[in-house]
């Protein structure tokens, strides 16, 4: 803006003058002006400053944020009639004025600037027309008056009052153009008008406003009837789309003082919203909100200046561009309210009765809105914002529905998985094959699914949900496959029980009577469990409808492994370390306690008890490699040799080589080992038992000893005080014996003998140093050392310990 940026505005009168307000809170002491076009007919939006209106709008003037709060005023007037006078006079705005001295055109373009006192006013200053710079070219005046009219509520049209009255010299032939243009442009809506505000200026006549406003309203009557108005509005009015408002100043040179108070008054039309005059009603505003102005004018402006006969049928398209998009954005209001408040409950996996129908309703009703309002407006344009608004909708739709119909995939799902698991397993007793059974369940699942999946369908709606019903197939089919394949499962589980109740009896019966013939019977209870079983799962697959050989192969060879294994685990629990060695000693004992009748052995010095250990001995180690590995030559189900019954009887990759070893060669050696512990300590006490009954007392010995001893037995037993502490004696004895206390009576009166001899010799000590105090005087310290370390040394063992008991019980036995 170069030096017109710092060119001070006048203030409006003398000291006395209540002067308007010159300062913007927005612009930090810096002028806010803007060239919004410049001469060139270039928006600021071509040049270098591509942003800088919507940076005004945003940081200069504070008004992005407004909303639909704000308002544009344009003046529209001859050159040199002081129009950028008179909006710095009503808004306190600093737009450049003529020099008086110069007599020559100021405003070039088309400027902008805010209202002080935070007025929420967009001012525009236009160009003046009938300009000697410009000559005949009329094309910017023209091109500026759509402008203005396009994008401002009130229109200030400044003239002086000699003009009133003239058809060039007021404008008329300008504005009829500007008019008939605009009825085209915006004919179609009457939702907004535009105020014509005509601001009389130099009114030093005694001709009244009143007449003066008669005439200009004539004037205008008269230009409205002679324009050509669109099809359809031969007989609108023009008041339909315009109102007209008079007012008057004074000569600013003439009556400085009259018109300041004159430009106060007019000044209070803008900014008291209570006042009768206030200008800016409801039905003038535009409905562009604040933040969208900076691309809503530059696009007029553009539509504008790219058509030099100002084409009316871009400009309807311009319009209708607009207002489809302004309707189309109203009638998503409520679409959006009722579809909104049903997202939320979508969105967390219910499934929302009723939604198809509020989502129809919706839908009808947005397009309702849409087409009574924007159908009048260009076709072209209507059928593609109609096809986008339809897009629209029916994108959002679409969304909620597809979201809504996941949720039933998931439910539908969960639902066909846990009703047909339920089912199977009451059918289990009964003969429904599977495809009866889960076939059922599908179809009441698929009913529920396409029934919901038609309430959602939209009639006109370009999308489908076919192919989530497609998905919800494949899904079951899915499901379907696990779900035999889990019935399959379970009933190998079932029939492995079965048969690992059977064998484990089977199993034990045999491992506990152990004799040659003991394999056979094993592998023959295998062979029983196992048949019983494939007979049972070929009765379970033909149910399930599993028809395929290889299948039915890999799940009878699953079966046959299952029953393998738990025929090898329950052996292995027989042949435990504590049960083999439970099983030797049980052969061992019965071969050597007991006779071929089963009668207990009482050994006699006659037998041969060295020669029947070592038989039965034998043949318990004899057991040892029979319970080691498993011997499968008697089984009429397993091919021989086993090896080969792998990928055959078994499946591929089966270790059968390995199942078949139950102890391992270093185990039987431990085994071994234990066993011979065993062996030898039943065989001593064979022996011990036998050589007990040889080592008795001889009959002469017994004889004399009544005889020697039989002098003292009566003298105790005739005296009452012997017989009385021998008792005492003897049971004290008893008593010891048998709760193996000897050791802790022993420590004791061991303990009571050191005390009495710390005593006796603590007595001596102090005899001899009441003959001799000067001797020994340490004794007494030392025998109390002395004490105390015995006293330390006493030691009471528990009387658990069962060693030292022993021990004491065998000193005391011995000594008896």
């Amino acid at each position: 803006m170069g030096a017109a940026d710092n060119q001070q505005v006048p203030e409006l009168g003398g000291a006395g003058s209540h002067a308007v307000p010159r300062t913007n809170k927005f612009s930090s002491g810096k002028l806010t002006r803007l060239q919004m076009v410049d001469d060139e007919q270039r928006f600021s939006g071509f040049c270098k400053r591509r942003d800088k209106l919507s940076e005004y709008m945003q940081q200069r003037w504070g008004l992005a944020d407004a909303g639909f709060d704000y308002n544009v005023v344009a003046v529209f007037g001859s050159q040199s009639t002081g129009k950028s006078t008179l909006l710095n006079r009503l808004f306190g705005t600093r737009f450049d004025v003529m020099d008086e001295g110069q007599r020559q055109q100021t405003t070039r373009g088309i400027w902008a600037d805010r209202g002080t006192d935070a007025m929420p006013v967009l001012i525009l200053d236009v160009e003046g027309t009938d300009g000697r710079e410009r000559g005949e070219n009329q094309d910017f005046e023209r091109k500026s008056a759509l402008f203005s009219l396009a994008v401002a509520e009130v229109l200030l049209v400044n003239m002086w009052e000699t003009m009133v009255g003239l058809y060039n010299g007021a404008n008329m032939g300008l504005l009829k153009t500007v008019m008939e243009v605009n009825l085209q442009l915006f004919g179609g809506s009457q939702g907004s008008k535009t105020l014509l505000h005509f601001v009389i200026r130099d009114h030093v006549s005694s001709t009244p406003l009143a007449n003066l406003a008669k005439t200009l309203r004539i004037d205008m009557d008269r230009i409205w009837m002679g324009l050509n108005k669109p099809e359809g509005l031969e007989d609108a009015k023009l008041g339909d789309y315009f109102d007209l408002k008079f007012s008057s100043l004074p000569h600013k040179l003439l009556q400085p003082e009259n018109f300041e108070q004159a430009a106060l008054a007019l000044r209070s039309q803008f900014v008291d919203t209570k006042s009768s005059e206030y200008v800016f009603q409801p039905e003038y505003k535009r409905r562009v909100p604040a933040d969208g102005f900076p691309h809503y004018a530059e696009a007029v402006w553009e539509k504008v200046v790219s058509n030099k006969d100002l084409d009316l049928p871009t400009q309807q398209e311009l319009l209708a561009q607009y207002r489809c998009d302004e309707i189309a954005a109203a009638a998503l209001i409520p679409f959006r309210a009722a579809i909104d408040a049903l997202r939320p409950r979508v969105r967390e996996g219910e499934i929302v009765q009723g939604l198809g129908e509020v989502a129809r309703t919706a839908r009808s009703q947005a397009l309702g809105a849409f087409d009574d309002q924007a159908a009048r407006y260009h076709s072209e344009v209507y059928a593609k914002k109609r096809s986008a608004f339809v897009q629209t909708l029916d994108g959002e739709l679409h969304a909620l529905a597809l979201n809504q119909v996941k949720n039933a995939l998931s439910q539908a799902a969960d639902t066909f998985s846990s009703q047909s698991h339920k089912a199977l397993e009451k059918a289990e007793s009964s003969d429904r094959s599977f495809s009866v059974v889960v076939g059922a369940v599908r179809k009441r699942v698929s009913t529920w699914f396409n029934d919901l999946v038609d309430s959602l369908t939209i009639e006109g709606a370009e999308w489908t949900l076919a192919a989530e019903v497609k998905q919800l197939e494949a899904m079951l089919d899915t499901i379907t496959a696990k779900l035999r394949e889990a019935e399959m499962e379970r009933a190998l589980k079932q029939l492995r029980r079965q048969a690992q109740d059977t064998l484990s009896e089977a199993v034990a019966d045999r491992l506990n009577n152990p004799d040659e013939a003991m394999w056979s019977g094993v592998m023959a209870g295998f062979d029983a469990a196992n048949a019983e079983a494939e007979q049972q799962l070929r009765r379970r697959m033909d149910m399930a409808e599993v028809y395929g050989g290889e299948q039915r192969s890999k799940l009878q060879r699953a079966l046959r492994s299952g029953v393998w294994e738990d025929m090898v685990r329950a052996l292995k629990e027989e042949v435990a370390d504590q049960m083999v060695l439970l099983k030797l000693r049980s052969k061992l004992e019965d071969r050597f306690r007991y006779d071929e009748a089963g009668l207990p052995r009482v050994w006699r010095p006659s037998d041969d008890i060295d020669a029947q250990f070592a038989q039965a001995r034998s043949a318990a180690q004899a057991l040892l490699p029979l319970f080691s590995r498993i011997d499968t030559s008697a089984s009429s189900t397993l091919p021989q040799p086993v090896s080969a019954a792998v990928g055959t009887f078994f499946p591929p990759g089966f270790d059968v080589e390995r199942s078949l070893v139950l102890i391992s060669a270093s185990r039987q050696r431990e085994l071994g080992k234990r066993f011979g512990r065993e062996a030898d300590a039943l065989y001593l006490e064979a022996k011990r038992a036998m050589v007990t009954t040889q080592n008795h007392v001889p009959v002469w010995v017994m004889v004399l000893l009544v005889l020697l001893g039989w002098n003292e037995a009566m003298t105790i037993l005739f005296n009452p005080l012997y017989l009385v502490l021998t008792a005492l004696v003897a049971g004290s004895a008893f008593v010891l014996h048998n709760l193996r206390l000897w050791g802790p009576a022993v420590r004791a009166v061991g303990g009571l003998v050191n005390v009495a001899n710390d005593h006796v010799h603590e007595l001596l000590v102090e005899a001899v140093n009441r003959t001799d105090p000067g001797r020994n005087r340490d004794a007494p310290a030392e025998g109390r050392s002395r004490r105390q370390a015995r006293s330390e040394e006493i030691e009471m063992d528990p009387l658990g310990d069962s060693s030292k008991d022993s021990s004491v019980s065998r000193s005391s036995n011995s000594s008896h």
